[in-house]
């Protein structure tokens, strides 16, 4: 790989860690200012003698928010400030849903391009096709322009109940179309999907924990167990974290009653520890947890729970290792602050959190380079676990505190060592664009096609990896696919059953032949 090249999974692993960092674990009662101090005072004065005296005109709010960031980076990694424009959208993110026109796109050659309508969302009623192009939404003009991304949401969403004409424009037909669509809620799911993947094991990809995530799950659950579902998996791969009390009530749902689930200490030594009830509808079937680098936070009180309990098997990776608790002050602008007010510990009474300097959250989120030095990634044994930090669960089985929840069954990463990055680009949007792209040129070559066609069709498709591997290199990513032909087909099909016909599509061929699913049912 080219020197440019060897960096890119430092990179990838950076961008996402940095999401974890603002995720974070949420846990948010409202909080009122206290009396000033001198302190506070002296900020106050030196803002207003700078709006005041300063030679040239400048923004005091940027002077504020700046003055914030720097307080808080002093701090620890996840005690953040979100400006207005994050804040609105992180909140809608973690509420479940938004108002708006229900569709994904993106900018393709500056225009607005629907991937697809949301389905049975506003727009697809009102007759919006995946390929279509948004030139206008009521007067506003939305290609030949660099909007910013919350700017294009903005022109969207709207009130609930509201219209919003938009002016169309369809390749396949090669006609201009002006469709009028009602606005209405629209879902934000926090599960993927949920479905058998033999006559007795049951699958949930939980993506988040946001405030409708428990409702999805037990949702999911119940529809397996009646199913006939022995064995559950529970796919926590990639999964930030979310509200802390969310995951407990999925762990509640699996835990027998009074097990202790986690406890969380602030600084002045309170402790606050939070049980199981016998309430749970799953508490005797075998359980599987799947987790990696990138599962953090309240994914991590999940598996402690089932871990430390002797509840199930915690398959994959090393997770991030983030034990710390945040709690949200709103302000009147529409940002707020994320400040960390205690930490979290599993049943076994081990702090998961990473080491960290004060000040240096550079340095923290660079913790995946020591990953791929040391080789973690595809062999348990160079997982460095501190043996001052043992613990032990509910039947005496040794567990490690320190640094994230290390797998009972460990699975390597699937790509061949040294081309980690690809595996970081078949999981980002990427391959999505490349799908798009691919289907946006002869969109009818699939069209009236039945799954199993479609499928025996890619399986005998021999262009696309070729295809793939220049679309790459013209985004400056020289990376030769050759030795993971059929993990890249394999991501390549997915997408395109996702895009065609669906998210449940998708899985059914992303999960086929997944290393970690192959530990568990082994």
């Amino acid at each position: 790989m080219k020197s440019k090249e060897k960096y890119l999974p430092l990179l990838l692993f950076s961008c996402v860690a940095l999401g974890i960092i603002i995720g974070g674990m949420l846990n948010f009662p409202t909080r009122t200012l206290s009396k000033k101090s001198a302190s506070k005072a002296k900020i106050e004065r030196l803002i207003d003698f700078i709006n005041d005296e300063y030679v040239d005109n400048i923004n005091s709010d940027s002077i504020v928010d700046l003055t914030v960031s720097s307080i808080l980076a002093n701090l620890d990694p996840h005690s953040v400030y979100i400006p207005p424009s994050e804040q609105s959208s992180e909140a809608e993110i973690m509420k479940g849903d938004f108002v708006g026109i229900g569709v994904n796109f993106y900018m393709y050659n500056d225009t607005v391009t629907v991937v697809n309508p949301l389905k049975g969302g506003p727009a697809e009623k009102a007759g919006v096709q995946a390929g279509d192009r948004i030139l206008y939404a009521d007067k506003s003009k939305l290609f030949g322009r660099k909007l910013p991304t919350d700017s294009l949401y903005n022109k969207l969403k709207g009130e609930e109940g509201s219209t919003v004409t938009l002016t169309i424009f369809r390749k396949s037909s090669n006609k201009k179309l002006t469709l009028t669509v009602e606005r209405e809620v629209v879902p934000i799911k926090s599960v993927d999907t949920y479905l058998m993947l033999n006559k007795k094991t049951g699958y949930i990809r939980i993506n988040r924990f946001a405030e409708n995530t428990y409702d999805e799950f037990y949702t999911g659950l119940e529809a397996l167990k009646k199913q006939g579902m022995n064995t559950l998996v529970i796919d926590l791969r990639d999964n930030g974290g979310g509200y802390l009390e969310k995951a407990v009530a999925i762990a509640d749902e699996l835990l027998k009653d009074k097990e202790l689930i986690v406890f969380t200490k602030n600084r002045k030594g309170k402790i606050d520890k939070t049980y199981a009830t016998n309430e749970g509808i799953f508490e005797t079937g075998r359980v599987f947890v799947l987790i990696d680098e990138n599962s953090a936070s309240a994914s991590e009180i999940l598996a402690g729970a089932i871990q430390d309990n002797d509840r199930g098997t915690i398959v994959g990776r090393r997770s991030f290792g983030k034990g710390l608790v945040q709690r949200e002050m709103d302000f009147e602008d529409g940002s707020a602050v994320r400040l960390t007010t205690s930490r979290y510990y599993t049943p076994s009474g081990r702090s998961i959190q990473k080491p960290y300097t004060k000040g240096e959250s550079e340095a923290y989120s660079h913790d995946f380079e020591k990953r791929f030095e040391s080789g973690e990634l595809y062999a348990k044994d160079k997982i460095k676990v501190a043996d001052s930090l043992k613990f032990k669960t509910k039947k005496g089985r040794i567990v490690y505190g320190g640094g994230g929840i290390v797998p009972d069954i460990f699975v390597p990463l699937e790509v061949k060592k040294g081309e980690e990055s690809l595996a970081y680009i078949l999981n980002s949007g990427v391959v999505g664009h490349f799908v798009f792209e691919q289907l946006d040129k002869n969109r009818k070559a699939f069209q009236g096609m039945d799954f199993n066609t479609f499928l025996t069709k890619m399986q005998n498709e021999t262009g696309y990896i070729q295809k793939f591997e220049s679309y790459l290199k013209d985004a400056g990513l020289e990376i030769k696919l050759e030795n993971n032909r059929v993990l890249v087909k394999k991501y390549i099909t997915a997408e395109f059953a996702r895009q065609l016909y669906g998210e449940n599509n998708y899985y059914q061929v992303i999960l086929k032949d997944d290393a970690m699913l192959k530990a568990v049912l082994k």
